[in-house]
């Protein structure tokens, strides 16, 4: 069966000068499902369907075509792939995204959260809740309810508790820890790898494994998590690492 990117005539309508849509598109494998949201969509009247995709491939096509506010995503879209949210926020770094899924799980849960996700919904959920939903996460509001809630603070509070335990705290290399030193400071990899004497790739590559270590999912998450759980003043002596205040601004060597 042919993978599809569905756009309607009305949807190449122009909005009225002035008005302030939400521009969504559905991103569902199953056309059925889609059908249904867009309908539940078109009784709405801030609330505009840009665009239908059946694939990852047709979602990123639609992402280049149209301004997006929210993409409603399957999550079977993204099982297993690993890349897929990071690429989505890439690709579209001002859109935000909701995932369908079929049964709550509280790992993947977290996980998605944990990457940028800013609701995850059932499959079941009713016309009126989605709704509300895009409206909440439009309005640049996170959309969790109460298990999920529970469950990101379990895990959090479960990083907390591994920062502390001396036994379980992630092996950081001398190389490692002068990378974050220079992230807490709002340096860019081009600047880091001037610093430390290095390419950007190098440093690219020492992020991810950075990243992979420590559990987050970016730059800002790794600034505030070795911030908050004062990495570097806990690895300055045994890495040879001295410690800059990151309130302490660094001129770039370019």
């Amino acid at each position: 069966m042919r993978d599809e990117l569905v756009i309607s005539a009305e949807e190449f309508a122009p909005a009225d000068e002035g008005s302030n849509f939400i521009r969504v598109i559905l991103a569902d494998s199953q056309a059925i499902y889609r059908v249904g949201m867009r309908k539940v969509f078109a009784l709405e009247d801030d609330i505009r369907v840009v665009a239908q995709a059946e694939t990852l491939e047709n979602l990123y096509a639609a992402l280049q075509r149209f301004p997006t506010d929210i993409v409603v995503l399957e999550g079977h879209l993204i099982a297993g792939t690993v890349d897929a949210i990071p690429e989505f926020m890439r690709r579209a770094p001002q859109a935000k995204l909701i995932v369908q899924i079929s049964s709550s799980d509280e790992s993947n849960t977290v996980e998605l959260y944990r990457r940028g996700v800013r609701g995850v919904v059932p499959r079941s959920i009713s016309p009126d809740m989605l709704v509300k939903c895009v409206r909440k996460i439009a309005a640049g509001e996170t959309w969790i309810d109460n298990q999920s809630i529970s469950w990101v603070i379990d895990a959090y509070r479960a990083q907390g508790s591994m920062l502390t335990n001396p036994r379980s705290q992630p092996r950081l290399s001398s190389k490692e820890l002068a990378i974050i030193a220079c992230i807490t400071r709002g340096m860019r990899n081009k600047e880091i790898a001037y610093q430390i004497g290095t390419t950007e790739q190098v440093v690219k590559n020492y992020l991810r494994k950075i990243y992979d270590k420590l559990g987050v999912a970016d730059r800002l998450e790794l600034a505030l998590y070795c911030l908050h759980h004062k990495i570097l003043q806990l690895h300055a002596v045994a890495a040879e690492v001295p410690f800059v205040d990151p309130g302490i601004p660094l001129r770039a060597k370019l």
